[in-house]
């Protein structure tokens, strides 16, 4: 995002805060809990750099735990309008992924954040408390609904969940697709790929556990990339399916690049789904579940083929589908790549955040 405004000639100033210096124990968490309900010290030196900096406009991307949203109300105080990015559910969810116990879960939207201490989410009664409290602070005083302008999301499905889940009015909202680094020429030909690929965590609710289900009965060899951070251990590879680590993005392009297909099998809601994206960026099919934002990145018969989530008759019939189809593999794949091109590429996604900071800066988005 900075990198596109200067560009775009803007001047930009940055206040981030970078939660690696917390370091771990205890007293880690205590200040995170505490800066997390209120960010003393963030505040005043956010307050100070509005003053002097004297912004057009405030970009605000993730707040928690050691800026914290009071600092919103600082900008209302100016004059100054906000525009906040949501990459997750952290407006609804003190977790921020509306996942526990293995599915979706919507308890605190339906019956209030305390649900997240009932069920202790976090695995520690302190830290689900903790969580549940920033939480019901920030929306009982409105500091993101009062003091945020317009709210940018990667895909309707997102915007959707604001207006419906979050109390924010449908007009504050704008839908700005994620920015994929799109490499200048697709696969020769995606059909020749080797294998099905995953690229993620190897947690549950990723799905990876479906897709090796799945491959497994379709016959079809699956490689699964988790990054440099991922531990294999307890993974075990055999001639069907392969566990292994990218250490740099370009070590992830040419994963990609090897695959027939990409699967994501999430059985979460997920709000865009950035390999998706990168996958088609390379002209490679993708094979995705039909939930959150996925039936959306991926356009059924377009740039893909969907599948109802968890179910792995369903996916192991459609791996197979591609695996003995290379015509509506090639399909699938320029269809993808074009839909990259068209949504996601640099020019658009300045084109479009500078509309929406347009529409900002002359008062057509309107706050409560």
């Amino acid at each position: 995002t900075i990198a596109v405004l200067r560009e775009a000639g803007w001047t930009v100033d940055e206040f981030k805060r970078d939660s690696g210096s917390l370091g771990d124990g205890l007293g880690a968490k205590v200040s995170a809990f505490v800066d997390g309900l209120y960010a003393r010290d963030a505040v005043k030196a956010f307050a100070r750099q509005l003053d002097d900096q004297r912004p057009a406009l405030v970009h605000v991307h993730e707040l928690y735990p050691l800026i914290s949203p009071w600092v919103l109300p600082e900008c209302s105080r100016r004059g100054i309008p906000v525009v906040m990015s949501v990459y997750d559910y952290r407006l609804t969810c003190p977790t921020h992924n509306h996942f526990h116990g293995g599915q979706v879960c919507l308890r605190c939207t339906d019956e209030g954040e305390w649900a997240c201490v009932r069920q202790n989410c976090r695995s520690s009664l302190p830290e689900s408390a903790a969580f549940a409290l920033r939480n019901t602070v920030a929306r009982q005083a409105g500091l993101f609904t009062r003091h945020v302008d317009c709210f940018i999301t990667p895909t309707p499905f997102s915007a959707n969940w604001l207006v419906q889940r979050a109390g924010v009015a449908a007009h504050q909202v704008r839908v700005l697709p994620c920015m994929i680094d799109i490499p200048e020429a697709p696969v020769p030909d995606p059909a020749q790929g080797r294998y099905l690929a995953f690229a993620g965590r190897f947690v549950l609710e990723k799905g990876a556990a479906v897709a090796v289900a799945a491959a497994r009965q379709a016959g079809v060899p699956l490689w699964l990339a988790g990054d440099r951070h991922q531990s294999l251990d307890g993974l075990h590879s055999d001639d069907q399916v392969r566990y292994l680590v990218t250490q740099s993005r370009e070590e992830l392009a040419t994963f990609y690049r090897g695959a027939r297909a990409f699967v994501m099998p999430s059985i979460w809601f997920e709000t865009f789904g950035i390999v998706v994206g990168e996958a088609m960026s390379h002209g490679i099919p993708v094979l995705a579940s039909r939930i959150g934002a996925l039936a959306e990145t991926t356009v059924d018969n377009q740039t893909g083929l969907l599948f109802e989530p968890g179910n792995v008759d369903a996916l192991a019939q459609l791996m197979r589908r591609l695996w003995d189809d290379p015509e509506l593999t090639r399909r699938l794949g320029r269809g993808g790549r074009e839909h990259i091109l068209k949504h996601s590429s640099r020019q658009a996604h300045q084109t479009t955040l500078l509309a929406i900071y347009d529409e900002v800066l002359s008062a057509r988005v309107p706050r409560h």
